[in-house]
């Protein structure tokens, strides 16, 4: 059971990572209190707003996938879930310290909670080794 919820968990985590595509998107209107403003402390003064969105809109629906593959790994018991999901929570807390766009406000709708998590994940499946599939 606890697998199962575990599981459904990191689906649902990997799914959050589908906001900041539609943000960076255009496909809702943006408004501040969304937090992620598509701004990038590392790479909007590098390459710009449209790139700098461009590659956010890849790479968190990079990550989505990674997150919700692990997971049905997860369920069907395979032998690889493990070192997927562990590459993408250390790969979704790479992208979310890249694309914080630097500012102290509203740390937990730029993503903090979701790195919060992807911290958690590597510290069960790395120190841990939980959880164990039967």
């Amino acid at each position: 059971m606890l697998r199962i919820l575990f599981g459904v968990f990191i689906i649902l985590h990997g799914l959050v990572h589908l906001w900041p595509f539609v943000l960076s998107r255009g496909l809702v209107e943006y408004k501040p209190e969304m937090g992620w403003t598509g701004e990038s402390w590392l790479l909007t003064s590098l390459v710009g707003d449209s790139a700098t969105r461009l590659l956010a809109s890849i790479v968190y629906v990079l990550a989505a996938i990674m997150f919700v593959v692990s997971g049905v790994g997860l369920f069907t018991r395979a032998q690889w879930w493990r070192p997927i999901m562990l590459a993408s929570a250390v790969f979704s807390a790479v992208v979310i310290l890249t694309f914080w766009d630097g500012r102290a406000g509203l740390l937990v709708e730029k993503g903090l909670v979701g790195f919060l998590i992807d911290l958690a994940i590597v510290f069960l499946l790395l120190v841990l080794k939980w959880p164990a599939v039967r």
